[in-house]
């Protein structure tokens, strides 16, 4: 058993409540803080595809928006053949608010990798370059 398999489950569990009617592109995403307290969050999409909101960011924003600080890890679960990492959107977010944090690509199938933020999102743009 990984350490990753709880972390996983949950992103599955997640992936379950997914709105997504256009795409039947369905993702869930676990998030856990250095407390232990795993948050999280699935995709959600609207008809004009800009407003949707993706799992990863709905796990960040829900942890941030409860008062939590401090992440060490995500999931992201998927129903694709190839494990599929965050877009873009969620690669900045993920570094902005949890750093360079193990990012743990699942699908239905049982695969699982694990990657770094930084090797997903290298040079990353951040309040240092304010």
């Amino acid at each position: 058993m990984s350490e990753y398999d709880t972390l996983v489950a949950a992103a599955r569990q997640a992936r379950e409540n997914a709105h997504a009617p256009y795409s039947n592109f369905r993702v869930g995403a676990a998030l856990r803080a250095r407390s232990g307290r795993v948050y999280t969050g699935c995709n959600v999409e609207n008809a004009t595809y800009g407003l949707t909101v993706c799992a990863e960011r709905v796990a960040i924003f829900k942890a941030i928006s409860e008062g939590e600080r401090g992440f060490d890890a995500i999931a992201v679960v998927t129903h694709t053949e190839a494990l599929t990492p965050p877009c873009g959107a969620c690669r900045q977010i993920i570094w902005e608010f949890c750093g360079d944090v193990e990012i743990i690509l699942a699908n239905l199938k049982g695969q699982v990798e694990v990657h770094r933020s930084s090797e997903l999102l290298p040079r990353p743009f951040d309040a240092s370059f304010l």
